[in-house]
């Protein structure tokens, strides 16, 4: 094609009507060059930080529609509902634990229980149910129910005990314990001090811990065996004792030790990894309610029976009795 901007004398007679196009093109038309220059370069910006100019140049074009490939800011979007942090696990969990009171003819005793499914099934420790004459169950939501004891085994201080009339529970997941490591964060979950629903938070300390608890196999509720102590359930390891006398009757199993503050009323409650699966059932605590100055309170030495041993004892007690130890 012929350029006729240059103004060839043998052409220019026939265009005389029609001025030449000028040299650049008119203000209207320029505007859209600055912008187009300012998103090259603002685009380059963005790309040494971590991308993003696919967004900006929708925005400064005026162009709404997002190409393909576009979607959410990359990153971690962790739903209400969602676990892997302490207030995640609460949310999930918390629904599956309830606060045991069982009455016997000594008093009464206050623990936790780990609800395991939907009808109502519930596991706890022995010592909390042992030689109860009634049993009552309270959901985190406040609702009470009735319940029976279905099987005991002393020997692993477990109880399987069971709801009258429930239904559309939310059943615990229960986890592996054997994949358990020390250093792994745990919450834990129960009533201590009948303080349903309280949650707290720790590591799992030391693996295989030979724990001693008293055997409650003699019709008599564990924490009524010593009224008035106010320390719990008492339990030996190491060579010594702590929260009273385990008396003669005892009974040895393996146990997760946990710092995640535990007390009296935790008994049967969970221990939980950060998945929200139960990985333990909390048993033995040591907290020195009767002690003075730094010692006071819990000091962070709690045990749980590791749930491979739960699952392993639950046909069992299903029966109507644990496994002899």
């Amino acid at each position: 094609m012929t350029d006729y901007s240059q103004g060839d004398p043998q052409q220019t007679s026939s265009f005389a009507a029609y001025p030449p196009p000028p040299a650049y093109p008119p203000a209207a038309h320029r505007r859209p060059r600055r912008p187009v220059a300012l998103i090259a370069a603002v685009a380059v910006a963005a790309a040494l930080v971590g991308g993003g100019a696919s967004a900006l140049v929708q925005e400064l074009t005026g162009n709404g529609t997002a190409p393909a490939g576009t979607g959410a800011v990359n990153g971690t979007n962790v739903s209400s509902s969602s676990t892997g942090t302490v207030a995640g696990v609460a949310r999930a969990v918390s629904p599956s634990i309830v606060e045991i009171n069982a009455s016997t003819g000594g008093g009464k005793s206050t623990g936790s229980g780990v609800i395991i499914t939907a009808d109502g099934e519930i596991v706890t420790n022995n010592h909390v149910v042992a030689g109860a004459s009634e049993v009552s169950v309270r959901l985190s939501d406040g609702k009470t129910y009735t319940a029976g004891v279905v099987g005991t085994d002393p020997g692993k201080d477990l109880a399987l005990i069971k709801l009258k009339g429930a239904s559309g529970l939310k059943a615990a997941a229960l986890g592996d314990s054997g994949k358990v490591r020390v250093g792994d964060e745990v919450v834990a979950i129960g009533s201590p001090e009948g303080l349903t629903g309280t949650v707290t938070s720790g590591i799992v300390s030391a693996l295989d811990r030979d724990v001693t608890v008293a055997r409650s196999d003699d019709g008599r509720s564990g924490q009524q065996q010593r009224p008035g102590d106010g320390q719990g359930w008492p339990f030996e390891f190491g060579g010594q004792q702590f929260n009273g006398d385990t008396g003669d009757a005892k009974t040895t199993y393996k146990a997760i030790q946990t710092d995640a503050s535990l007390n009296p009323g935790n008994s049967g409650g969970a221990l939980i990894n950060m998945n929200g699966e139960i990985i333990g059932i909390n048993s033995a605590m040591y907290s020195p309610s009767s002690a003075t100055g730094s010692t006071a309170g819990s000091v962070g030495l709690g045990f749980a029976i590791p749930v491979d041993t739960v699952k392993a004892d639950l046909d069992a007690l299903r029966s109507g009795s644990g496994t002899a130890s």
